[in-house]
């Protein structure tokens, strides 16, 4: 399973395809150059228990990895993700 990633400057967002279609989303903002926030995260109700919810969260730390970045999950499902995953605290803002 792929997340792909597009960045539109001050916003950007992870998401989930299967057949052409968006099954999974996970939209932020960025706050300044060192910190972004996630503000929403949804999947679609056919692929409930297949983990893509975690997978685009863990797409989002490999980002902020990348990129020398912090992450603020304002989101409620990203941020049950960041408490229960402690290898992410070094990238929690």
């Amino acid at each position: 399973m792929e997340i792909k990633h597009e960045d539109y400057g001050n916003k950007g967002r992870f998401y989930y395809e299967l057949n052409g279609k968006e099954k999974g989303l996970m939209t932020y903002s960025h706050a300044g150059a060192d910190k972004i926030i996630i503000d929403h995260t949804e999947v679609d109700p056919s692929l409930k228990g297949q983990g893509i919810g975690y997978m685009l969260v863990e797409a989002s730390v490999d980002y902020a990895r990348a990129n020398s970045i912090k992450i603020l999950p304002l989101c409620p499902f990203a941020a049950a993700v960041f408490k229960k995953r402690t290898k992410y605290n070094d990238v929690l803002f």
